[in-house]
């Protein structure tokens, strides 16, 4: 029996939801400091069978926790303690930011899904790095084989304006890459005036192509440097992005991100305008960041790392994106409504199917 749905809808249900955000994860970064995560690790680790290459790394399973969860890297060993394969985290900028002014984060608890506008709030790349460095260590010496992974996802400071976007990110690249198993480009988020228009593939490309050289002379190594993009793009905007990614050798690219768009939604007009605008995300996505997918992978043939994230909430939405073309698949929203549990019990499922087949 599933416990956590109804102790989500007696103690969070009712409260605002970004407090409630802080409370859950509080308690999940308790739980590792008081020594109790470790030994929840026995039960949620993943099996060995679930082990995936991915990005010159192997990774224990194919299922990871997306950007947005820890910003600033703070439960990094917590939350792989739940049974995460990477914890992606971010979205970090090169100056510490607060973000948008509150509330700026909404349920949609019919839909499943989320509204956020968030803003990037985060402590700045400066701040961010000795955690990622000292998550790291820590996570090598307790897994000293196959380790859970770390991704950092860096994006546009508010401040900075567009010109002047390409130096911003190589503030983070210089201090994140690093300390980071892959980096993220999020030029998809609709919670920073003008970012989305980064996406454009004549702005794109010297982005890419510089903060990749940050990142693989800032670290000593090639760090492997993904594209995160929006569901709004459209069919033939999502080709020229994969063109773009094959040209300039990326090792991959993430689809996708929030949406813009409220169409399907079974809340209320009422509900949904009182949230305002902000990305939307949860199980309204399902369908198009599957459909964004399958055009990257045809469109890419295999050549690139394909990490889908969008509407995941159940084992079969996971094993749904892999036979699809995925490499790896995130989640976030999901792990909100499912509690601790969540990437343990997909994990198990997809073991045991691997099993019969």
């Amino acid at each position: 029996m599933r416990v956590y749905p109804t102790f989500f809808r007696l103690a969070f249900s009712w409260m605002d939801a970004e407090r409630a955000h802080k409370i859950g994860f509080k308690g999940i970064r308790l739980a590792h400091t008081t020594g109790a995560g470790r030994l929840l690790e026995r039960f949620t680790a993943p099996p060995a069978s679930l082990q995936t290459t991915a990005l010159g790394m192997t990774f224990p399973s194919p299922f990871g926790l997306a950007a947005g969860f820890d910003k600033e890297g703070h439960g990094i060993e917590a939350l792989t303690e739940l049974g995460f394969g990477h914890v992606e985290v971010g979205t970090i900028t090169g100056r510490a930011q607060p973000g948008n002014e509150k509330p700026r984060l909404f349920r949609l608890t019919e839909d499943r899904a989320v509204i956020n506008r968030m803003g990037f709030n985060n402590d700045g790349a400066a701040a961010v790095a000795p955690r990622l460095k000292s998550a790291r260590a820590a996570l090598q010496l307790r897994h000293p084989k196959v380790r859970p992974v770390i991704g950092v996802n860096i994006g546009k400071s508010k401040a900075v304006e567009l010109d002047d976007a390409v130096e911003d990110y190589l503030i983070s690249a210089r201090s994140l890459a690093p300390a980071a198993d892959y980096l993220v480009v999020n030029v998809s988020s609709p919670n920073t005036p003008g970012l989305r228009l980064l996406q454009n593939v004549d702005t794109l490309r010297p982005l890419l192509k510089a903060v990749g050289e940050e990142a693989d002379k800032s670290a000593g190594r090639h760090v492997p440097l993904l594209v995160k993009i929006a569901p709004d793009l459209s069919d033939e905007d999502i080709d020229d992005v994969a063109r773009l990614a094959l040209d300039l050798g990326l090792d991959g690219i993430i689809a996708t991100n929030t949406t813009i768009g409220r169409a399907g939604l079974s809340s209320s007009a009422e509900k949904v305008e009182g949230c305002g605008a902000g990305g939307l995300s949860g199980a309204p996505l399902k369908g198009r960041s599957l459909e964004v997918l399958r055009r990257l992978k045809a469109a890419t043939a295999g050549r690139l790392a394909l990490i889908s994230v969008g509407g995941v909430e159940t084992f079969e939405d996971v094993q749904d994106r892999l036979d699809a073309g995925a490499t790896l698949v995130q989640g976030y929203t999901a792990f909100l409504y499912e509690g601790p549990f969540w990437a343990a019990r997909i994990n198990r499922q997809l073991a045991k199917s691997r099993r019969a087949a």
